[in-house]
């Protein structure tokens, strides 16, 4: 939007002074302000690794971080819906589940743009990007809820796991150390308790 130039009551004459000093917004053809730096393209870090590394590392990394979000925003979703027998521990537990999710979507996006890329933030990019299934609007049965994060977490700590050992082999020992130390032990740690509630929910 174009300054409004500010003109004197008597005169009708504008304000140069005031002209002047009135900041204006760059914005691109379409009305969008203008990207530094597009996804996918890395800027160069005194990180000592190199550009073909970055890449790699920034799209897994990417990758992890949209399907923590989704798994993040599940464990919201189940929290507020839960019902059944055991609605309260399920209720207090997603809830728990989720806040150590919301750590690990902050440490992988800062990792993220520490290696020089540009981090997936808005909810229409996760949706197209996550592997995650979508789960339905309304309610679930908790057996249900359980099993669908138990899947996306599993989704989650195969993918990590591989990718763990593709940084190291690349020498990137910081995403190595991430995706082990936070995002394996974290998921593997939430998929066993789980795991168990879903056995006791089980008719013997």
């Amino acid at each position: 939007m174009a300054t409004k130039k500010k003109s004197s009551p008597k005169t009708g004459r504008v304000d140069a002074a005031h002209a002047a000093t009135t900041p204006t917004i760059s914005k691109s053809p379409q009305g969008q302000s203008q990207e530094t730096q597009r996804y996918g393209d890395v800027v160069k870090m005194p990180h000592g690794l190199s550009e073909a590394v970055v890449k790699k590392s920034v799209a897994s990394l990417n990758q992890v971080l949209a399907d923590t979000i989704t798994l993040r925003d599940m464990y919201k979703k189940h929290h507020w819906q839960v019902v059944g027998p055991t609605f309260n521990q399920l209720h207090l537990l997603f809830d728990k589940h989720f806040e150590a999710q919301v750590e690990l979507v902050d440490l992988l996006a800062e990792r993220i743009q520490i290696l020089g890329g540009v981090a997936l933030a808005m909810a229409p990019d996760i949706a197209e990007e996550t592997r995650i299934p979508r789960p339905p609007r309304g309610r679930e049965p908790a057996t249900v809820q359980l099993s669908r994060l138990i899947e996306a977490h599993t989704m989650i700590l195969t993918y990590a796991r591989e990718h763990a050992e593709k940084a190291s082999d690349a020498g990137d020992a910081g995403t190595d150390d991430l995706l082990v130390s936070d995002v394996v032990r974290t998921n593997e740690l939430q998929v066993w308790f789980l795991s168990e509630h879903l056995v006791a929910a089980s008719p013997i």
